[in-house]
């Protein structure tokens, strides 16, 4: 599908879409508790879909009514195949789930998720009871995890190290987790720690990691909220630093949610001083970021941005492609990027590159362009946000479908 967006400054107010990340933990974790647990989640997104659908394949039953999901345990799948589409956090997260939960799985997905690195994660399973046939996607896990040590890089995905507190400490000794290196996206661990005490569930940190006390049980809820996205919301903020008035309700100001830090750079965005943007913590942040840097006369150096490169697309590349088509001063450094901004940008065609992101950061930049911008391929946006174009439109955006294709 390609989207025409006519430049417009938009205003009004956009009521936040429910977290992915939260909602990813809170149906674990609600699994993971026995249930039923009434999972509230105000948009279900293509990769929330993909850890229901792997839910599911385990034994649970899980009923959508609505913006309702009720988990509930059931029974345990023999030999469960767990597909995850392109959801990396269900992969990951999973992993660690079904290696707790069965002697014998298998773990898929298709696209973009093949590609993607296992093997920190697969390593460390392996001196704890499991076994692959293969550290990429689709593989064969066998054995039972084992509790202990596990040690990790603070540089690779935070994921596995989620998907390993979700079960750690249900096993019957206690386990460690070890950082040898400063951790970055810290916020999303803090984010499972958070959902976890929710269910009773205690992470306590330490020095070099965390330590996870075994012979834990998830303790039994009726309900939990997952709260508003500062991810996607981001998008309409940084549309403010290109002269927008847009509102966004149902965010949770004090959220431990990591990009929260929108709120700041967009001030010094709108302040056109030249910056520099340390995206270790906000990795998700940066398209949308480059996009409002674009514009105005400064230089904008956004850095440690490398893991950028193993996500839907490598966001580096296709941040630059895509923004660069539609008229932005932009160039790939070693680890991130740099933006020249400029007075106005022209519009054009650009590729989503099979990337959400990318479909945001090009309607974020659309703002400041004198011509029409359209993406092409624009139906990314549903891995996390289906409903990102009808927001859009809701504050005055003008944004037509010119291809089904």
């Amino acid at each position: 599908m390609d989207i025409k967006i006519t430049p417009l400054r938009l205003n009004g107010t956009v009521n936040a879409a429910a977290s992915k990340s939260y909602a990813h933990r809170n149906l674990i974790a609600a699994f993971l508790s026995g249930g039923p647990v009434n999972v509230r989640i105000n948009q279900l997104s293509e990769d929330i879909h993909s850890t229901i659908s792997c839910l599911r394949a385990m034994g649970a039953t899980v009923d959508v009514d609505g913006d309702t999901v009720t988990v509930g345990a059931g029974g345990l799948s023999k030999d469960p195949v767990l597909d995850c589409n392109e959801s990396g956090t269900a992969a990951r997260f999973l992993l660690g789930v079904g290696a707790y939960l069965f002697d014998n799985f298998k773990l898929t997905g298709k696209g973009s998720l093949l590609p993607r690195p296992f093997s920190p994660l697969c390593e460390e399973l392996e001196k704890h009871g499991c076994r692959f046939d293969s550290y990429k996607l689709p593989m064969n896990v066998k054995g039972r995890l084992t509790p202990g040590d596990f040690y990790f890089s603070g540089d690779i995905s935070s994921q596995f190290i989620s998907g390993l507190m979700f079960v750690l400490p249900l096993l019957g000794a206690d386990s460690r987790i070890v950082i040898t290196s400063p951790l970055q996206s810290a916020a999303y661990v803090d984010m499972t720690a958070d959902v976890l005490s929710y269910f009773y569930i205690k992470i306590c940190k330490s020095e070099d990691g965390f330590f996870l006390r075994g012979n834990q049980k998830y303790k039994k809820v009726t309900k939990i909220e997952t709260e508003g996205d500062w991810s996607n919301s981001a998008a309409f903020l940084c549309m403010n630093a290109l002269g927008c008035e847009i509102n966004i309700s149902g965010l949770n100001e004090n959220s431990v949610q990591g990009d929260r830090a929108i709120i700041d750079i967009v001030k010094k965005l709108k302040a056109l001083d030249d910056i520099v943007i340390d995206a270790s913590q906000i990795p998700d942040l940066v398209p949308v970021i480059a996009s409002a840097a674009s514009v105005g006369k400064r230089q904008t150096r956004i850095i440690n941005a490398q893991r950028l490169r193993i996500k839907e697309s490598d966001r580096l590349a296709s941040t630059q492609a895509a923004l660069s088509a539609l008229g932005a001063d932009i160039e790939i450094t070693g680890d991130g990027l740099v933006i020249n901004g400029k007075d106005r940008l022209t519009g054009g065609v650009c590729e989503s590159h099979n990337d959400h992101r990318i479909v945001m950061a090009a309607a974020v930049m659309s703002c400041a362009c004198e011509y029409p911008v359209i993406i092409r391929g624009a139906q990314a946006i549903n891995k996390s946000y289906p409903s990102f174009f009808e927001d859009f439109k809701s504050i005055g955006g003008k944004a037509d479908v010119v291809s089904d294709r």
